[in-house]
């Protein structure tokens, strides 16, 4: 039978060896200098795309920056971060200018209209700079649907995106050339989901 050491001695191992890691991690911390707006995708096929990224919208308002936001399908729904970003008066831009799902408008030309104004609406806010994020809600969605060429979103955001904004792209299927120009790319994985199981929609949850 081996005796386990004391707890004083464990707890003197766990100290030195922090004292070593937070030795490492200033280390490469100080070698981080640059500062400069991202492109982020959050995509894949798990729920929480747009939750993340509004958490960094909600984020960035914390700190009194101001946000932009422009939805690409979602059209009808009233969604709870809706309800709440509004409560930011002057500091939040929302533009919700989708039309509801693809199987819900049956139009592929009024597809293509809205995609196209909503497009427009975001380059104006991202080129005009006035915006710390701008999220770009369901984006790679009408990308999928070559509702807009994939390589104008790319040639925009490498070419008039001002370096200090930063913008965030949700939506499934993210096209590969577009993760080749982000700078943070997320996929959420779906290991569960209630939706299968009979589960509908939930306000508070979903929406």
């Amino acid at each position: 039978m081996t005796d386990e050491p004391a707890a004083p001695d464990i707890d003197a191992r766990h100290a030195e060896k922090m004292k070593k890691k937070k030795a490492v991690r200033d280390k490469i911390l100080a070698t981080k200098t640059v500062e400069k707006g991202l492109i982020i995708i959050h995509t894949g096929k798990g729920k929480g795309k747009s939750t993340a990224a509004f958490g960094m919208v909600f984020r960035s308002l914390g700190h009194g920056f101001p946000v932009a936001v422009v939805q690409f399908v979602k059209g009808a729904w009233e969604t709870g971060e809706r309800f709440a970003l509004e409560r930011f008066g002057d500091l939040v831009s929302i533009n919700t200018l989708g039309e509801g799902f693809t199987w819900e408008t049956q139009d592929r030309q009024r597809d293509i209209a809205a995609a196209r104004h909503a497009w427009e609406t975001a380059k104006d806010l991202i080129r005009g700079g006035a915006h710390h994020i701008v999220l770009l809600d369901e984006l790679n969605i009408v990308l999928r649907y070559d509702y807009l060429p994939v390589q104008e979103v790319i040639d925009f955001l490498t070419t008039e995106k001002p370096t200090y904004v930063h913008v965030v792209i949700t939506g499934r299927n993210a096209p590969d050339a577009l993760i080749e120009i982000a700078d943070l790319v997320t996929e959420m994985e779906m290991i569960k989901h209630p939706f299968r199981s009979g589960v509908k929609a939930q306000k508070g949850i979903e929406f």
